[in-house]
């Protein structure tokens, strides 16, 4: 299916090439790996396949709608049951989570079992920091999932039992602290041709490391085991990534040839056409760059002839001319996704670093700090998309304002939402529902459309208007297991529920 356009983008995959310059040329099925005992042939593969489950099928159009960035066209249907907040095969990401089991975790095994054999302890390095933060995005997500018994099947184990998402993160923070302590001076060399991320810079993956320690921290902070001033003490005594982890590089995407495009490129301008002919800017998002004159509007989509104009999300059934210009709802010309062909395909971003830095110091009242890494992490968003006019950060809306806790709390997690969008969505939903931020608006946009759009909550998030019932109001927190997890376990539990389960550390009032 043309869904599965990643794993043709992944053919790219260095795993016989001589550099970074000519992986476009490999043509093997990353499906079909040959045997090897060398783990830096494997680490091309846990590397690409990460990225593009963060930023592919499943997550990268699921966190654009449920971030709402996006919402589905009036014309199309592809994505009507997510946007209606729908139980079901749209809302289970069975896709990426069987690219994070049975690709990327399953790739960091080998990895490290052959770096162990080799002696090559630098791969195994690398390979820990990977299968770390897949299991943080995976728990985060899903909440309880098969971990201290996963991945066994050569153990006898075919169905390991689902365990506490609290548990996860525990282990998950023992894991992070022992790769902290080890010195890399001790480690083994990396080639840089087979390393897509920092090209075998053992430093820069500490940094990665650090800054992975740092989000399992802040994740925790609406949880009574969260405790800002070791946070402090953390921040001050350790160094964290400038640069954003990126796979790749957009200088090498070859935007000319499908299959050989960023990701969502390919949904773009690729045969699946899925982005261009099915997604459309929600006025959620579109009003609030465009009301604040935030110049990263134009880079994240194409405006219309009339300027940005953003639809209600989850709206397909409309007949009213909301906005009184004369041209119904779904005729109107919206504003359209845009991912341009060198757009990066991000695993951890700078500004998302600086965020989290920012906020410890907002919880700790020292604003000197908070506003130096908040204006840091809007400008490290600037910069990413090529804006140079910083006008924004000093006398426009993104200007820190010395405001309480929870009100620096909102300004910061306010610009997490913006620069995400293109580059983290489901970085965006997990942490939306860990602060609360974008706040959610009880207005009923069905019960009369022309007033919910003369009285926009700019800012605020709003409830899908054909799944307000669906979800008695509330936004999703947590996606549904797919069905072939449960059925293939007889160690799993019930389906969820719904989609309002919750993930442990989401404990914040509010939707």
């Amino acid at each position: 299916m043309k869904k599965h356009i990643l794993k043709i983008t992944s053919v790219f995959l260095l795993i016989f090439a001589a550099s970074c310059d000519n992986y476009l040329d490999i043509n093997q099925d990353p499906n079909v790996l040959a045997d090897t005992d060398q783990a830096k042939i494997i680490v091309p593969s846990a590397q690409v396949n990460l990225a593009h489950t963060l930023m592919g099928w499943d997550l990268g159009f699921a966190g654009g709608f449920w971030s709402e960035y996006w919402t589905q066209s009036y014309t199309a249907s592809q994505f009507k049951t997510l946007c209606e907040y729908e139980d079901g095969s749209s809302t289970n990401f069975e896709d990426a989570y069987t690219e994070f089991t049975s690709g990327v975790l399953v790739d960091t095994k080998r990895i490290t079992e052959l770096a162990e054999v080799s002696g090559e302890n630098g791969y195994a390095y690398i390979s820990e920091a990977i299968s770390i933060f897949t299991w943080q995005v995976m728990t985060d997500l899903w909440g309880d999932v098969p971990y201290f018994e996963a991945l066994s099947g050569n153990e006898g184990i075919l169905s390991p039992k689902f365990d506490k998402a609290e548990d996860i993160y525990a282990d998950l923070e023992l894991r992070i602290d022992a790769l902290l302590n080890i010195d890399i001076s001790t480690l083994s060399s990396i080639d840089s041709k087979f390393d897509f991320v920092f090209e075998g810079d053992l430093s820069k993956w500490k940094l990665f490391a650090n800054s992975l320690k740092l989000k399992l921290m802040m994740r925790q902070s609406e949880t009574p085991a969260y405790d800002n001033a070791a946070v402090i003490t953390f921040i001050n005594n350790t160094s964290f990534l400038t640069e954003s982890a990126k796979i790749i590089g957009a200088e090498y995407w070859d935007d000319a040839q499908e299959g050989k495009r960023h990701p969502m490129r390919e949904f773009q301008e690729g045969g699946a056409n899925y982005l261009s002919t099915n997604v459309i800017g929600c006025k959620t998002f579109i009003d609030y760059l465009a009301n604040n004159s935030d110049p990263r509007v134009d880079a994240l989509f194409t405006a219309p002839s009339g300027g940005h104009e953003g639809a209600f999300f989850g709206d397909f059934d409309s007949k009213d001319d909301s906005d009184g210009d004369g041209t119904l709802d779904e005729d109107e010309d919206y504003s359209e996704a845009l991912f341009a062909g060198t757009t990066d395909l991000v695993i951890m971003s700078a500004w998302e670093v600086n965020f989290f830095i920012a906020e410890a110091y907002a919880r700790a009242n020292d604003l000197t700090n908070a506003k130096a890494f908040y204006d840091a992490g809007v400008a490290a968003s600037l910069t990413q998309h090529g804006i140079t006019d910083m006008t924004i950060i000093t006398t426009g809306y993104a200007a820190w304002v010395d405001g309480t806790t929870e009100e620096n709390i909102e300004q910061i997690a306010m610009q997490r939402w913006v620069a995400n969008a293109n580059y983290q969505h489901t970085e965006s939903f997990i942490d939306r529902n860990r602060t609360k931020y974008p706040s959610v608006s009880e207005i009923d946009i069905k019960a009369d459309r022309q007033d919910a759009n003369n009285n926009f909550p700019v800012g605020q998030l709003t409830i899908s208007v054909n799944g307000r019932e669906k979800t008695n109001g509330n936004l999703p927190a947590s996606p549904i297991y797919p069905t072939d997890v449960l059925n293939r376990n007889t160690n799993a539990p019930g389906q969820k529920t719904s989609l309002l389960e919750k993930i442990w550390w989401d404990q914040k009032a509010g939707k």
